[in-house]
C-alpha cells in the first residue's frame, strides 16, 4: 500500500490524500485551498485518467472544490459519498468549476 498526503498537510484547507492499494490508485478528497496560500499542495502523483475512483469524505469546497479540475483532466471513475453531500456538491461544484486553477493535476 502506498499513501500520499498531498494536501492540508500544514493547514486546514485543500484536503488530499493519494492511496494505491489492491491494485487500485484513488482519492480520499480533493479540496480546493481557501485564503492565503502558505503551503503548496502537492501534485497528484499519476494522470487523473489513471485514478479508479474518489471517496469523498463530505461536501465542504476544500474537501471536494476541485473535482471539476480532476474531471478536465481526463478522470472518469465514480465519485463515492453519501447522498446529502452528493446533493450539497451538485450545487456547490457548479460554482467552483468556473474558478478552478490548479497546476497540481
Amino acid at each position: 500500500m502506498k499513501l500520499v498526503f498531498l494536501g492540508a498537510t500544514h493547514e486546514v484547507t485543500g484536503s488530499c490524500t493519494y492511496i494505491e492499494a489492491c491494485g487500485k490508485k484513488f482519492l480520499v478528497d480533493f479540496g480546493m485551498e481557501q485564503g492565503i496560500n502558505y503551503f503548496e499542495n502537492e501534485k497528484v502523483p499519476c494522470p487523473p485518467s489513471s485514478i479508479d475512483f474518489v471517496l469523498l469524505t463530505h461536501a465542504h469546497i476544500d474537501h471536494s472544490g476541485l473535482l471539476p479540475l480532476l474531471y478536465a483532466g481526463g478522470f472518469a471513475g465514480q465519485i463515492h459519498a453519501t447522498k446529502a453531500t452528493c446533493n450539497l456538491c451538485s450545487i456547490m461544484l457548479r460554482d467552483s468549476a468556473r474558478f478552478c486553477a490548479y497546476p497540481g493535476v
